[in-house]
Formats: C-alpha cells, sequence, structure tokens
C-alpha cells in the first residue's frame, strides 16, 4: 500500500525545491492536493464490518497473518496479506439478495503457492448458513471442499460449478460460535472477473435440499490462510 505521509513529504521538498519555476510549483502544488484527496477517500479497516461511500464492507481475520484492508471507494478495496491465519474480507450489500446479478473485476497477485480464493460469499440465518460462489482458487492451492460432500452440479455463467455441503462444528459465524452447514459452489473454469447470477445457485443448492434462511451480509471477498499476495477488487450489484 502506498504511504501517503511519505508521498506528501515528497511532494512537499518537490515544491520547495522548483520555487523558481512557477510551472513546476503549480504541477507540486496539485500533487499534494490530490494526494491530500486520495489520503481522505481511503480507508485502512479495522477488522469487523461497516459502511464505506454507500457500500458495505466486512473484513475478518483470525489475527495470526498480516493483513491490510483498504477501502479504495464505493465498491472497490484492497487486501494485502503475508503469514498463516484466516481472513476474509470484501465489499458488497447487507442484506444480500437471492437475485443478485454481480458484476466483479479483479487483480488477483497471490503468490504461486499462496491458499486464498475470491468468492461471492455471504450468510443466511433460520437456518444459520455460510455460503460461497467461489469463483477463483489459485489454480487449486485453496481446497475449499476439503472433507465436503458433493452434492451435485449447476452450469451458470459461462461454467459447470461444483456443489458442495460442509458442515462446520463449534466455528466462528456471524452469531457467535456455532454449528452450521456450509453451502459451496466451486467454478470449474476459474477466472478474475466476470458476472455471477446468485439466482441460478441458490436454485441449484434447494433442489439438492440446501435451502437458504434470511440473507445476512453478501460480498465479493478474498479469502486466504497461508501465503502472501495482493488484490485489487471491484464490485458491482
Amino acid at each position: 500500500m502506498v504511504c501517503f505521509t511519505s508521498l506528501l513529504s515528497v511532494a512537499a521538498l518537490s515544491v520547495v525545491g522548483v520555487s523558481g519555476a512557477p510551472g513546476n510549483l503549480t504541477q507540486g502544488l496539485e500533487r499534494m492536493r490530490q494526494l491530500r484527496r486520495d489520503l481522505t477517500t481511503r480507508g485502512v479497516a479495522s477488522p469487523g464490518e461497516g459502511d464505506f461511500d454507500g457500500v458495505f464492507y466486512s473484513y475478518f481475520t483470525a489475527g495470526t497473518s498480516t493483513t491490510t484492508f483498504t477501502n479504495i471507494a464505493g465498491g472497490q478495496y484492497e487486501i494485502q496479506w503475508d503469514g498463516s491465519g484466516d481472513f476474509v474480507a470484501g465489499q458488497g450489500q447487507n442484506p444480500g439478495s437471492t437475485s443478485a446479478e454481480i458484476t466483479f473485476s479483479s487483480t488477483m497477485e497471490p503468490a504461486a503457492d499462496a491458499e486464498v480464493i475470491l468468492s461471492v460469499y455471504g450468510w443466511s440465518e433460520n437456518p444459520l448458513v455460510e455460503y460461497y460462489i467461489n469463483e477463483f482458487n489459485n489454480n487449486g492451492q485453496f481446497d475449499l471442499t476439503f472433507e465436503g460432500t458433493q452434492k451435485g452440479s449447476v452450469t451458470s455463467d459461462g461454467s459447470a460449478y461444483n456443489i458442495f455441503i460442509h458442515e462446520q462444528v463449534n466455528q466462528p459465524s456471524i452469531t457467535g460460535t456455532a454449528t452450521f452447514n456450509q453451502y459451496i459452489s466451486v467454478r470449474e473454469s476459474e477466472r478474475t472477473s466476470g458476472t455471477v447470477t446468485v439466482a441460478n445457485h441458490v436454485a441449484a443448492w434447494a433442489s439438492l435440499g440446501m435451502d437458504l434462511g434470511t440473507l445476512n451480509y453478501q460480498i465479493v471477498a478474498v479469502e486466504g490462510l497461508s501465503g502472501s499476495g495482493q488484490a485489487t477488487v471491484t464490485v458491482e450489484i
């Protein structure tokens, strides 16, 4: 992430050094103004959730890896990570929608062995369900379906997705430590941009007896377990 304090200092020094050149002075002052605008419109978030520029964001970390989550604008964020320990971060909406068509684009730059994924991710209540529509898993480095049971498949948005269910026992959730199911759709041809038609997955899950309850938040999320890297994600809902 850019260190704005350092950049402001450099810009200030540049202005002092070219005080005799009106054109350069104007450019230097404008650069300083732009840096200040950038600083006020970006927000490095602490773990938790909230609203930034009219868009919901959520940022969870187990605290054992080094992560920096930055809201750039409404619908855009970046995440940097290094080490081992689960984190999930992203932007989207709260509550989510079973009929949402979510368009996203991203620049994913993980290390080759990094366990990291990019998914439409969210929760429902009554029943409590954690769900993933997984788009990118770094060439299989992150096995989201570990110990899950394959239930079927669905074709949507240009690819087949394999559907899994997995029970999480006494794990963190939006209601505290709980036992709940994960519903997981994993895209066969991974991608870093496109549109996700959520309704297709919800219908496929329901046909397999995997019903959602009342939707809580729904975000396009980067999640990692180990390794290092960075990503910039833009979301349209």
